[in-house]
């Protein structure tokens, strides 16, 4: 009697969320507590009404505390960016990926620099100061380092490499328009963002990098299957005026696999 006890205990506290309580929708906070909220709860009612599941969506402060959540398994849904889904994905698996802009469900990166650098090679770029995004963006560090890399350059060796202020693309690109920086890595869709605070034709795009699979929508590996496959079906399914998919930016969600994150893992060891 004891060991069936005991054996209780410890599924219940296995769950993601019980569900009684519902399934807890969450998304790494980049963005303002108002704005994280408005784009995750249009999300969470349409899965409810296309799956019959509760699901709910829950905020976290900071990254460091979605991932220990995630992994406590408190959050049974979670969208997160290609690095700190691998970092996960021992307890969660991917059942789509984001599709938006030019690059469909992949992130896609660029190099950019001053239009009088005479930058417009990887060799070019050795002992420069060059801004990125943050260090956990796809298309804005990610992306440039693994191309850079085949290329013969460790830009953490070779280069020079600074943090840009808030993780702004915005604020990249401004940096090398004003020779604060030599150059600069942002994502492939963000080469106009600040067009409105630089002087035109300042800046330039010296190479495309390689592509790397988008944000994933995944979910607790301790789903039942049925659930994981219901879900999956409601996300690919969506159309492109979807309200759900319009809150986050979105034009659809692709399905994907686990393997699909392995470019992303070999650059995270």
């Amino acid at each position: 009697m004891k060991k069936t006890v005991f054996v209780l205990l410890t599924l219940l506290c296995a769950a993601p969320v019980l569900a009684s309580e519902g399934y807890s929708l969450s998304m790494q906070p980049l963005f303002p507590p108002e704005q994280l909220t408005a784009m995750l709860t249009p999300l969470a009612e349409k899965l409810s009404a296309v799956t019959g599941m509760s699901i709910r969506p829950i905020l976290t402060a900071n990254s460091a505390e979605y991932e220990a959540e995630l992994l406590r398994g408190k959050i049974a849904l979670g969208y997160q960016n290609p690095l700190l889904y691998v970092k996960v994905s021992d307890r969660h698996e991917v059942l789509a990926s984001a599709v938006q802009g030019l690059s469909g469900n992949q992130l896609r990166g660029i190099v950019i620099s001053r239009a009088q650098a005479e930058i417009s090679k990887a060799a070019d770029l050795k002992g420069k100061k060059i801004m990125f995004v943050s260090k956990i963006a796809a298309d804005g560090f990610l992306s440039q380092k693994q191309t850079l890399h085949e290329a013969g350059l460790n830009i953490e060796r070779d280069c020079q490499l600074f943090e840009a202020a808030e993780n702004r693309e915005e604020n990249v690109i401004i940096a090398v328009s004003l020779g604060y920086a030599d150059a600069g890595f942002i994502g492939e869709s963000a080469l106009h963002k600040a067009d409105k605070y630089i002087v035109p034709g300042s800046v330039i795009e010296v190479m495309k990098t390689a592509p790397l699979p988008n944000w994933a929508l995944s979910v607790s590996r301790e789903l039942p299957q049925e659930q994981k496959d219901s879900l999956r079906a409601a996300l690919t399914q969506f159309t492109k005026d979807e309200p759900a998919l319009k809150a986050l930016g979105l034009s659809g969600f692709k399905a994907a696999a686990d393997a699909d994150y392995d470019p992303v893992r070999s650059l995270a060891e």
